[in-house]
């Protein structure tokens, strides 16, 4: 569920009719509700009431500072990958001990500031790894807490670009090389073996590969008591999928279901880190037909929003529906794509699928556009940045503002022999 609706034929996000915010901020924007952020959060918490757990938000979904406090006040941890995700989530509030640093690349200065700052885990990826973070941790003088990744090769059945839990797949270890890590970090004097983690995928559409990652975790937590070492955290990573059109991803009681069956048993504190679940549907992007071009073999329409704000459909085919901001009065169809301003064939939005039939000076909604949507865009052809905007009730907030000219050069340096 969201709060994206019509009212006399006007898209409204909560209270506030859509294209008031176009006027105002201009297109293209991003654009949330807050309603929908907080429902989706909760929603998703309380699937596994009853269990020691903690909802760990994964940063790399949607990291804007609003949202993230957002997050951390209703009472989230914070996935992160990288030393800039940190910093913006200590900067939005969250408490250290909440935060779990995924990744199959730190570097030492990422992993001294994650030490320092006291974060709940570490997920390890590699025995190269584990030795760095034993080495900085010495040089700290502290114990460093780590899970192991373990990669079950399980087939999450989603786009292969956001599968990570494939043998071929660059993310974790495979059981028996997880043990030998495990047995390798037991004797060094530095580490704190907390937890075993796993994170088999993204827009995974369907429960069983979740509990076939949970078999392979059961059985070398198994293993590992054998060798005298106690897990007492079983992160079990993200990778819930949403709507974008036609998919029918399980509800998150489902999902908690089939978690809490493959946990049975066990003793241990639930790591989740949700991200597209709470954040995808939460989100659009809004933009302007600026020109109807009728071609030989199929009609464009073309926007003002581009590759650059919204790479799924380039990057994945990934399939986002579009809504008119204007609710049409009768059939308003058309076979069209719905392409951008930049100088690439794969600058499309849409492709060769039925999409309201506009004009230019229309307003266009991106629906599913609050994952991986602003996280992804650049400055590609120089094209600035958009703004994005929350809705919380009948009011507007501008939570980013668009870049600006200037800003496209800021540190730039022409050296003095130029």
């Amino acid at each position: 569920m969201h709060h994206f609706h019509y009212v006399n034929g006007e898209l409204c996000c909560e209270g506030v009719r859509i294209d008031h915010i176009a006027d105002r901020v201009g297109t293209p924007f991003y654009l949330y509700s807050h309603a929908t952020l907080t429902r989706h959060f909760n929603a998703f918490d309380q699937a596994f009431d009853g269990i020691d757990r903690l909802v760990c938000y994964s940063a790399k979904a949607n990291s804007s500072q609003a949202i993230l406090r957002l997050f951390a006040h209703l009472g989230s941890g914070l996935d992160i990958v990288s030393g800039g995700e940190l910093f913006r989530g200590l900067k939005a509030g969250f408490d250290p001990a909440k935060i779990v640093y995924s990744g199959v690349g730190k570097t030492a200065a990422e992993i001294d500031s994650a030490l320092k700052h006291g974060i709940f885990m570490l997920n390890v990826e590699s025995r190269p790894e584990l030795e760095l973070i034993n080495q900085r941790a010495a040089i700290l003088g502290c114990r460093a807490p780590i899970a192991v990744r373990v990669n079950p090769d399980v087939d999450p059945k989603t786009h292969p670009y956001i599968s990570t839990g494939l043998k071929k797949n660059k993310f974790g270890l495979s059981p028996p090389a997880a043990r030998e890590v495990y047995r390798a970090a037991q004797r060094l004097e530095h580490i704190e073996i907390k937890g075993i983690d796993c994170h088999i995928g993204s827009q995974i559409t369907e429960a069983d590969p979740f509990r076939d990652a949970l078999v392979h975790l059961r059985g070398l937590i198994d293993q590992l008591a054998r060798d005298k070492i106690d897990i007492r955290v079983v992160d079990v990573g993200g990778g819930l999928g949403i709507t974008y059109q036609d998919e029918h991803p399980p509800h998150p009681t489902d999902y908690g279901a089939a978690v809490r069956a493959g946990l049975a048993g066990l003793d241990v504190r639930l790591v989740l880190e949700p991200g597209r679940v709470i954040v995808g549907n939460a989100g659009l992007l809004v933009t302007r037909v600026l020109y109807r071009k009728e071609g030989d073999r199929k009609l464009f329409l073309v926007v003002d929003a581009g590759m650059n704000d919204l790479i799924r459909p380039s990057l994945y085919d990934a399939q986002h529906d579009i809504w008119p901001v204007r609710e049409a009065t009768g059939p308003n169809r058309v076979v069209a794509d719905v392409v951008g301003p930049i100088c690439e064939t794969g600058d499309f939005l849409s492709r060769d699928r039925e999409v309201p039939d506009a004009l230019p000076g229309d307003l266009l909604a991106v629906m599913s556009a609050g994952a991986y949507g602003f996280t992804m865009t650049s400055n590609y052809c120089s094209r600035l940045r958009v703004p994005e905007v929350m809705v919380k009730d009948d009011a507007f907030h501008i939570i980013r503002k668009r870049q600006t000219y200037d800003d496209l050069i800021a540190g730039e340096v022409i050296p003095d022999f130029l």
